[in-house]
Order: C-alpha cells, then structure tokens, then sequence
C-alpha cells in the first residue's frame, strides 16, 4: 500500500518534535515500510524544514484560502529515512506566523487556537491540493493525526476540488483529546467560514456538541472518517466515557464521547498502543550486576556533572535566564558534598495538567503531594525533574525545588540529559491523570528503570504492578493523591529490604517490549482494513 500521512510534527526532522506525536511519526513511517508498504509523511515547514541541504523543489500550488489564492511550495526532503520512506513539506509564510521553526503559537486565552487554526486550515488544503494533483503517487490509506490535520476530512467531503479523495480510505488519530482546535463556525478572522468562504457545509457535521456555533475540528474527523484510532487500548475504553475532572478527576471523552461511542459501536474506533525504538538502550543484561539494582547507573558525581554541564550550556545560551536556573545551580553545589543517594527518583516530561495536576493536589492541611513525597524520600534520596510547560506549573517547582534540599527542578529539555535520567534513576514517577498513551515510561523501563505511574490510558497497558513496575489508582483526586503518597512509600521500603524482589522487577521493565512491528501489523489490520 501507499499510505500518506499529513502531521504537525515528525521527530525525523530536527526540530520537528514538541510531544510523541512526532516520536510516533518518527518510527511508523520506517515500520510500514520494514514491512513493504511505501509511506508519504506532508507536514508543514514552519518556514524552516525546506531549507535542508539537498531539498528539491516539486510544484507549486495554487491554492484558495481565506477568499485568496494561496501560492504553496511543495518540496521533498532528502533521504535520511529507510527505502519507502519519503518526506514531503509544504511552503507558505503563514506556516511560520509565529517564528521560523515553531510549530505551534501561543494564543491568548480569549481566542485560543486562533493562529494554528489559521495555518493548520491552510495546511489540510494544501495537502489535498496535493493529493489531487498527482505530483506524488496515488494514495491507498490517507491517515490524519491529531485535530492539526483533522480538517482534511472536511475537504473530502465539502470540497468539489478534492470530492474523489473521499474514496480513499481515511484514517484519523488520535493522540490527545484535551486539545481539540475548537474555533468559530463564522466571525472573526480565525473561523472556518474565513479559511474556506467558498464552501457550503453542513454545521451538523462539524459543530461541537456543546457549542454549536463552534467548529470542532476533531469532532468533524470523527464522524467522517473510516477508521478512528487511539495511541493505546485502555484509552479508548476511556474516553467513550464522560469526563468528570471536577468531581473525581476522570478525564474521559472531553465531550465528544458520544461521537466516539457511536464510532466504537460502528466498529470504526481502534486502540493501538504505541512502540518504543530499543536499539538505543544504553543499558543491558551483560551491564547489570544482579546482587546491586543501582550497579550499572551512573555514579553520582559523573551524574552531577552531566546536568552541570547541561545548566551551563543553557546559562551561557541565548535562552533568558530564569531563577530556576539559578535555583538549579545551587542546589547542585549543595549535593556535591554528598554521598551517592540510596534512591534517584526522575520525571521528564512537559509540565501540563495532563501530567502535574496530582503533584499539586493538597490534604486537608494544605500539603502538597510532591511535598509530601519529599517528605518521604527525606534524606534517603533526591528527586530530579526535567521539563517545561506551563508559566504556572514552571512556577510551581520553582519554588519546590528552592524550599526543598532533595528537590532540583531543571526547567529546560535536552535529549542527551534525558537519557542520562532514564538510564540512571533508581524510579521513574509518572503520576499523569490521564495518558493517552506515553513513551517516558517506556524509555524508563527500556533502561531497567521501573516506573511508578497512575494506572490510566497507556500506563495502565504498559506498567504492570509489582511485575515490572508500580501503579496506583483512586476514584476521586483526594485518593489518587493519598495512594500516590502510599505507593511510594512502600516502593521505598520495598527497594531497601527486597533487593532480590527489585531487581527482579528491574530486571522485568528492561526486558518488556513495546514493538512498533506489533503495531505495524494492527494499523494494516485494523486501521487500513487489509
């Protein structure tokens, strides 16, 4: 087959990733074709991807947007991928609105989604454009990711320039339901009567199910498309339910799950976890001393030195200087002086609700959770945390980490530190209140780093507790917080006074396995209906 895939991000490029969607459009395309199959992958170029060395210039499209003719630059990338495996971007300045290279603004909160939605509309009819214009080969399966490409569906159905793509089989994925790119049906510069005045669509189609006067882009690709997939089985189990966040912080279909039961009733909706690359493990089975779980991680001053190397890289940088920076140095003299801790505990990850809301929660007196978890690890450890995100979460472990000696927030991301992390912690915590899927569990686990993790969505379909990790669980916020706390406490004691139980565990995590061919073979099942 050819199967064409149109996404904001892929990870093959450098700069092409901010969360796993581009880890997973880095890895299937190859997959797929390890396989046979040939792969298209259309992403915008943020005005950046089509300077590489060696791209060549395709067509150039005319293309209507926003009642004008858009001229887009088609070019395909050099090959840096396995045979089957082409990379195409699309070329407009709307595509960098917001700076050369970046992939996503940062919209205010009164018109939120405003700017992407402006250049991902564009974008999706761009790439039917494409599609119908027969510059790359025919496709079998056209597969969307996320509400950034989801307007393509839209096009093969309301669109007469692009009416006979709606014969190819249409894939839509889904990789995280809180972020929709809900905008106005009509209005403001930013609505789907702007991008496309010269379309007569059915608003019943596309409407949100609670603002009707709004597009919901997500919605929409549901509804129309072939096949709806998930990253992991047990969210899609989640999410055909209602969320109810507020009362007991179950974060399920984000109001779209009766879209999304229909679409499982139809036997149109799919979960299939993602894969993990393990040719770069750093660790294995002939580096693992079996009476000493920590053995083959790295010693704590050659560990110092790489996060020191890391800040100082990030302090003599362009980036502006933060006080967590300078929190950060500190607290590293401060452990300098210190003996190799008993317990390493890491997290990586991007700081949003979705992944720092229960380090935040409180008890009745006002005591936070990492707080309490501090608590715990006391002197017989530290807690490294490496991410950004959020101002408001940044700020928060900000001021954990300067009230807190066992506590050093690095408010920044470098692939080579994250690594070290995963291959050097003692436990790897990953309390997210719902997960579409993850990979930082996998790569902790890749590593020999058991997790401690929230038992939802892909966590609970890769963390097996007290087999090759730990989970916790809770029907309102107030119990996960206070089983997140208990858990650790026995992991603890378990690591201390059960070294032959650890390193069994240990031993367990790095030698799960989360294939990208198990994968592969499910789309081509599922999904692409072959």
């Amino acid at each position: 087959m050819h199967i064409v895939m149109l996404a904001a991000e892929n990870d093959a490029l450098p700069g092409g990733k901010v969360g796993g969607i581009g880890d997973v459009l880095r890895d299937i395309p190859p997959a797929l074709a390890q396989c046979g199959h040939s792969v298209t992958v259309i992403l915008p170029s943020y005005g950046l991807f089509h300077e590489q060395n060696g791209t060549k210039k395709l067509t150039l499209l005319s293309v209507k947007h926003e009642d004008i003719e858009a001229s887009v630059a088609v070019y395909h990338l050099p090959a840096k991928n396995p045979s089957g495996v082409n990379i195409v971007v699309l070329d407009h300045p709307l595509f960098s609105l917001c700076g050369k290279g970046r992939i996503y603004c940062n919209d205010p909160s009164d018109a939120p989604f405003a700017s992407d939605a402006r250049k991902f509309s564009l974008f999706c009819r761009s790439a039917a454009a494409l599609l119908v214009s027969r510059v790359i080969a025919d496709a079998d399966v056209i597969h969307l990711h996320d509400w950034h490409t989801a307007l393509f569906a839209l096009l093969c159905k309301y669109d007469p320039l692009h009416k006979k793509l709606g014969s190819i089989r249409l894939v839509y994925s889904v990789h995280n339901l809180a972020i929709q790119g809900i905008r106005p049906l009509k209005g403001p510069d930013s609505s789907l009567q702007s991008w496309y005045p010269d379309l007569t669509i059915d608003s019943e189609t596309v409407s949100d199910p609670r603002w009707p006067h709004c597009v919901n882009p997500v919605a929409t690709a549901i509804r129309l498309s072939d096949a709806i997939h998930t990253v992991s089985p047990s969210y899609a189990a989640d999410i055909v339910c209602k969320s109810r966040v507020e009362t007991d912080g179950f974060y399920g279909g984000e109001g779209l799950e009766q879209e999304l039961l229909q679409a499982r009733q139809q036997g149109r909706l799919f979960g299939i976890l993602n894969g993990c690359d393990y040719t770069k493990a750093t660790t294995n089975e002939k580096t693992r001393d079996k009476t000493n779980a920590n053995q083959w991680q790295q010693p704590w001053p050659q560990l110092l030195q790489t996060i020191r190397g890391a800040l100082h890289h990030w302090l003599t940088g362009s980036r502006a200087l933060m006080s967590a920076d300078y929190i950060a140095d500190s607290r590293l003299s401060s452990w300098e002086t210190l003996a190799q801790p008993k317990h390493i505990l890491t997290s990586i990850g991007r700081l949003t609700e979705q992944k720092a809301r229960l380090y935040r929660a409180t008890d009745p007196h006002g005591v936070t959770v990492i707080e309490r978890m501090l608590d715990v690890l006391g002197e017989r450890g530290v807690f490294i945390m490496l991410g950004t995100g959020d101002p408001e979460y940044e700020r928060f472990f900000t001021e954990m980490s300067a009230n807190h000696a066992n506590f050093l927030f690095l408010n920044n991301y470098a692939d080579n530190l994250s690594q070290v992390l995963y291959s050097s912690g003692s436990l790897f915590v990953m309390p997210s209140s719902f997960e579409p899927c993850g990979i930082s569990q996998m790569l902790a686990m890749r590593e020999g780093q058991p997790c401690l993790v929230h038992a939802v969505g892909g966590l609970k379909d890769t963390v097996e507790h007290l087999h090759n990790g730990f989970s916790f669980t809770g029907s309102t916020v107030a119990e996960q917080a206070d089983n997140l706390v208990a858990t650790l406490t026995k992991v603890l004691e378990l690591r201390e006074n059960e070294p032959q139980q650890w390193q069994t565990i240990c031993d367990t995590a790095g030698k799960s396995r989360f294939l990208w061919q198990d994968s592969v073979t499910a789309y081509v099942e599922q999904l692409y209906g072959r």
